[in-house]
């Protein structure tokens, strides 16, 4: 008889679940340490961005699924609301529900206890898994988050895996030493174009890539400069716009291309340590830097005073930084070959172009991405 960590994991390979994103909780550590083994493991540094890089996952067809501890469900919500539901996409969210049986954590307690009703008051529907027979709703409720694009939580007391053998060896941590420098680097270099301009400059090497772009005034521009098929237009969550990339490039060997900002790379900078860690080759990150987010009124970002988000990104592990401004620098950049992901670190003049907003729906968007990912190029 297959005990309960086994039952799980063979739920979710009945569902075909591609990809299983998580953060760490000791009370179901042997079952994370299971599941590296069954499906392609996506560590993560924040719950918030594991849920875009599930949404990119989304988008390219894949099935993914997540993992995380009732704490930082907190972490979660608005991306949860404007990014998931919002766009109609399914996820699988396995909590492990602290703070509600033999909690030695105090701390732990007040979102435990809290927690189902705020997954009620945003609309998330949940199940609470307390016995280990309770495994059978997760068996009854998960084909339909696929079927019928649902997010759907699941709570997973301690006591499931109370009686459980943790016998799982806990792998040691591997982190393959990685050259980097940031090409390029020299502090006296100046913006010298707008993001519309640089937009511009690289919008017909962006033809057949899919490209994620940042939310706001940023995409309204791409939209009005270079309308194509493969663009997926941010309306609401900021700071997801490299995580959905990553998901994508994950998921599907399209190339893919984001361009994001320094306001919403600051927001969620641990996903270029999660980019990193997983380095695929098909990924190009612009981070289109004018410190100020732009979209809300031009107030000064951090990369203006004391941030370089080129030091940052190769500090993270990324194996090619490319610091650019000029036309050149910037088409040049964007043409290098890398083996592996790949960080360009644009220097932008602040300001904003006065374009339309975007006329298209936000779901026909959606068809029109995802049908382009699946196209022939991209993974069956």
């Amino acid at each position: 008889m297959l005990n309960p960590e086994e039952r799980i994991i063979e739920v979710l390979r009945h569902n075909r679940v591609d990809f299983l994103s998580s953060l760490p909780c000791d009370r179901i550590k042997s079952l994370l340490e299971r599941m590296k083994k069954a499906f392609f493991p996506v560590p993560l540094t924040r719950e918030e961005e594991g849920v875009g890089i599930s949404a990119g996952i989304a988008l390219a067809g894949k099935r993914p699924a997540m993992f995380v501890q009732s704490s930082g469900v907190g972490n979660m919500i608005n991306a949860l609301l404007s990014l998931t539901g919002f766009y109609e996409l399914p996820l699988a969210l396995f909590i492990s529900h602290r703070g509600i049986y033999k909690e030695g954590i105090a701390a732990q307690v007040p979102m435990g206890k809290r927690l189902p009703g705020i997954l009620k008051g945003a609309g998330i529907a949940y199940a609470a898994i307390s016995t280990v027979d309770d495994i059978r709703t997760i068996e009854k409720k998960l084909p339909l988050v696929y079927d019928k694009n649902r997010i759907q939580a699941f709570l997973l007391s301690p006591a499931v895996f109370e009686e459980v053998c943790d016998s799982a060896a806990i792998s040691p941590p591997s982190c393959p030493v990685r050259s980097s420098t940031v090409k390029d680097s020299a502090k006296e270099l100046k913006p010298l174009m707008s993001r519309y301009d640089m937009i511009r400059e690289i919008a017909p090497l962006l033809d057949g890539k899919v490209i994620v772009c940042n939310l706001g005034i940023p995409s309204k521009e791409l939209y009005a400069l270079k309308h194509q098929p493969s663009n997926f237009y941010m309306l609401g969550s900021m700071g997801m716009a490299t995580p959905i990339g990553l998901g994508i490039s994950l998921a599907s060997n399209r190339e893919v291309v984001v361009i994001d900002g320094d306001g919403s790379i600051l927001m969620n900078p641990g996903t270029l340590a999660t980019a990193a860690h997983l380095n695929p080759s098909n990924l190009t990150i612009i981070a289109v830097d004018n410190s100020s987010y732009g979209s809300t009124g031009g107030q000064p970002t951090l990369t203006g005073s004391c941030v370089d988000l080129a030091a940052l990104a190769q500090g993270f592990g990324i194996g090619t930084v490319i610091r650019a401004a000029g036309k050149k620098q910037l088409r040049d950049a964007l043409r290098e070959r890398a083996p592996k992901l790949k960080f360009i670190h644009a220097l932008a003049l602040p300001g904003n172009a006065k374009v339309p907003n975007i006329p298209l729906d936000h779901m026909e968007n959606k068809r029109q991405v995802m049908a382009f990912i699946r196209g022939a190029q991209g993974f069956d």
